[in-house]
């Protein structure tokens, strides 16, 4: 079994933009409960450790220090937002104390980085993190900072010569492309709903990377309404060629579990055995081309209650090398104290009880379809620039 640390306190759940906004603590606080009632965040392999407040030296190696001075500015005067920067706004409201808990979540993915570059895990797990849209200079989307570029970043100033980041979120990645856009050391993937329907409206099939690092960024931008045969036929028709030729030593992952059918934010009808499946294939991507070598984070992911806590918990499991079944039962105690203090009926089981098969790429491309048409666009823009052709490998 991979020896897995998987960083996590209840101070992460201070990372809280009110109570009416969507990204609420409490789906972080119902993943730690469900995965210890589970067995799966106390098992032998299994480190549980708290991090740290990342300091301003650690957060300005990709942020911009007059941004970094700005968010400090706001948390201690939330009354004097900062919208041009995104601080403050609808997406990202101002608290006090919103410094301490963004950069408690940065803290923490540089904790899985460093315990990749020390040796003492061979995978890590932040479910507290995957703040993707943070960008060097500003805030979006509920990110303030961005927590998977720190960790790449650390990876790089170790020694780390090539990381692939996957980014799973419904999402675009936008801010982690961006930080990255001209830096051939780092691949960034993202299977995303399309902006054409979703926020950030960005990560379309053209968006390969920057003139130093062309082919360095890959988006897969998918009709709403995908479900899970057509992201498991995106996923398997893309990311494993990429990632092999890009030959990463490391894998940073972000999972927002936001693709849900159920997820009041986004428009993709994944369901949690689906997004187990994408983690199981990272897994193997880790296996194969990194030793193992793995940091997974979360991300979005809004139906707080019935969603978020049974993904992440898989996720955990599948990092500790010993996944669970979707058949298995939740238990008892998670599931009253989840229709007790939230009002809501629990899930019964791990999974959704959904038949996830997918049809290879191999079987052939089919133009009628709009998934497949998204899957040849980005194999067109993307597959040359490996060496790959785009219909046959």
């Amino acid at each position: 079994m991979p020896l897995t640390t998987v960083v996590w306190d209840p101070a992460m759940t201070a990372y809280d933009f009110g109570p009416t906004h969507p990204m609420a603590p409490a789906r972080l606080e119902l993943t730690a409960q469900l995965a210890q009632d589970l067995g799966v965040l106390y098992r032998p392999q299994v480190t549980v450790l708290a991090p740290e407040i990342a300091t301003d030296a650690e957060l300005e190696r990709v942020h911009d220090p007059a941004y970094v001075e700005a968010v400090r500015q706001v948390s201690k005067d939330p009354a004097s937002p900062l919208p041009l920067l995104g601080l403050g706004t609808e997406d990202d409201p101002a608290f006090e104390g919103m410094h301490e808990a963004a950069a408690r979540l940065a803290g923490a993915s540089l904790l899985a980085a460093d315990r990749i570059l020390s040796g003492e895990a061979v995978r890590a797990v932040n479910f507290g993190g995957g703040m993707h849209h943070a960008a060097r200079d500003r805030a979006s989307g509920f990110s303030i900072y961005n927590d998977a570029a720190l960790a790449i970043t650390r990876l790089l100033d170790g020694g780390v010569r090539r990381v692939a980041y996957i980014d799973v979120d419904a999402h675009h990645g936008d801010g982690t492309q961006s930080i990255f856009w001209n830096d051939p050391r780092v691949l960034t993937v993202s299977l995303h709903e399309s902006g054409q329907t979703l926020f950030p409206g960005t990560g379309f099939p053209g968006e390969t990377g920057g003139p130093e690092a062309m082919g360095s960024a890959v988006n897969i931008a998918l009709p709403a309404g995908t479900d899970d045969a057509g992201w498991l036929r995106a996923f398997h028709s893309v990311v494993p060629a990429v990632v092999r030729e890009f030959a990463p030593e490391v894998i940073v992952s972000q999972h927002g579990a936001d693709s849900h059918r159920d997820d009041p934010l986004s428009n993709l009808r994944v369901t949690v055995d689906g997004q187990r499946e994408a983690m199981n294939s990272v897994a193997s991507l880790a296996q194969r081309h990194c030793g193992d070598r793995w940091i997974a984070t979360g991300g979005g992911g809004y139906e707080v209650c019935s969603v978020v806590p049974r993904s992440w918990t898989h996720l955990v499991a599948i990092a500790s090398g010993r996944s669970l079944p979707v058949s298995s039962p939740v238990p008892e105690r998670w599931i009253e104290r989840v229709e007790r203090d939230y009002g809501v009926k629990a899930p019964r089981f791990m999974g959704d009880g959904e038949d996830i098969w997918w049809r290879s790429w191999e079987t052939g491309y089919d133009p009628s379809n709009a998934v497949d048409r998204a899957i040849m666009a980005t194999r067109k823009e993307v597959f040359p620039l490996f060496g790959l052709d785009p219909w046959f490998d």
